[in-house]
């Protein structure tokens, strides 16, 4: 890739030929275009929240940023045999954080093999694409999970009581996908992931996330240590954010939840001030840097496909957003672990299915949405 900023580099963008459909604007002599915000909304771990996709113009950056991206075939590795597909213009896209910790040296944990459901979200986008509601799926839920086929070849078997983020483990992210769709009888029309390291670069190149704490949060766990009031986050930190755990809340996956959720508004808002046009170069860097970080199914997979998503979701705002955790009541016989609540949980599922707003009722009897966020979006 042209180094950032260069002449080359920025020639081609300016004189390169219009890529078609969701390509890039493309910028004559002096006259220009009024800048388009081109988003990519997504939440892929809690930051799995906006992604900007922009800038370019050249045909071949463009066969580039296609070229980074990691595709799966879910129709092949899931069959027939899942819920129907939704013809009401709504869409599912389940949005995944995996903790894989490979090319980090160490860096987030040693003795930590394989990848696992570190955060599950499930964007539902309402038949106008101008409301959304997100539903977190605590990874320490005990669900049952599906006997699903291996990425690389064989069979993972299925259990009737086994923990959720096993699941990515077990069969990658189309046993995710099938845990998830048996869970809810939802059918996922889509899925996004980000691992660690790409979460963190994604965040460097935006150039920060600005935050609110109304306490101190400290978790040597995750390396986390801020103070009461406003911030921005580059990337090291926000990763540290939204792996908290053990410094708010009751030291749960909820209350990381609640850090996740807020992490995602204060993203989208980010997101939104970026002008792709205003630094094509730099657009072109962040666009590179996401694709890179980026894994879907193979209906998603090319960058023409996100930046059409991300027109399709241009509306949703942070308050057009319902954020809930799918709700859950504490295993008894684990202290550690979730349940859960059957007929809420449902009310949830039922909701997205037929496309409506989630009840209130539907959580609130649920543990994991009884405290208010110690982190807001903005500083």
């Amino acid at each position: 890739m042209p180094h950032e900023g260069s002449n080359e580099q920025q020639a081609h963008m300016a004189t390169g030929p219009a890529v078609p459909e969701y390509g890039p604007p493309r910028v004559r002599g002096s006259r220009r275009r009024k800048p388009r915000k081109k988003t990519l909304r997504y939440v892929a771990w809690g930051a799995l929240g906006a992604v900007l996709i922009g800038g370019g113009g050249a045909a071949y950056a463009w066969q580039h940023l296609n070229g980074n991206i990691q595709g799966t075939d879910m129709n092949a590795a899931l069959g027939k045999d899942r819920p129907s597909q939704q013809k009401n213009g709504s869409m599912n896209i389940l949005l995944l954080g995996s903790d894989s910790r490979a090319g980090t040296h160490g860096q987030y944990g040693k003795g930590v093999s394989g990848a696992r459901a570190d955060t599950a979200m499930v964007l539902h986008v309402d038949k106008t694409h101008k409301k959304a509601s997100v539903v977190s799926i605590p990874r320490d839920t005990m669900v049952e999970r599906p006997q699903c086929a291996k990425p690389h070849g064989g069979t993972a078997t299925g259990a009737q009581q086994a923990m959720f983020n096993s699941s990515y483990q077990a069969g990658g992210p189309a046993c995710t996908v099938k845990t998830v769709e048996k869970m809810s009888h939802v059918r996922m029309d889509h899925y996004l992931e980000v691992d660690f390291k790409g979460f963190q670069k994604l965040i460097d190149e935006l150039g920060g996330v600005d935050i609110t704490t109304r306490k101190a949060i400290n978790d040597p766990n995750s390396g986390l240590a801020l103070s009461a009031g406003k911030h921005t986050l580059k990337g090291k930190q926000a990763l540290e954010l939204v792996r908290t755990r053990h410094g708010v809340g009751d030291g749960s996956d909820l209350g990381r939840i609640q850090l996740q959720q807020a992490f995602i508004k204060a993203l989208i808002h980010r997101a939104d001030t970026v002008d792709p046009l205003g630094s094509p170069a730099q657009s072109y860097d962040l666009a590179d840097t996401a694709t890179k970080s980026i894994s879907a199914d193979s209906e998603l997979a090319s960058a023409d496909k996100l930046l059409g998503l991300a027109k399709e979701l241009k509306g949703i705002s942070p308050d057009r957003t319902n954020m809930v955790t799918m709700p859950v009541t504490y295993d008894s016989q684990d202290s550690g672990r979730v349940l859960p609540l059957k007929k809420a949980s449902q009310q949830v599922w039922s909701a997205l299915r037929h496309d409506r707003s989630i009840p209130k009722s539907a959580t609130q009897d649920s543990v994991g949405d009884k405290s208010d966020s110690p982190v807001s979006a903005g500083a």
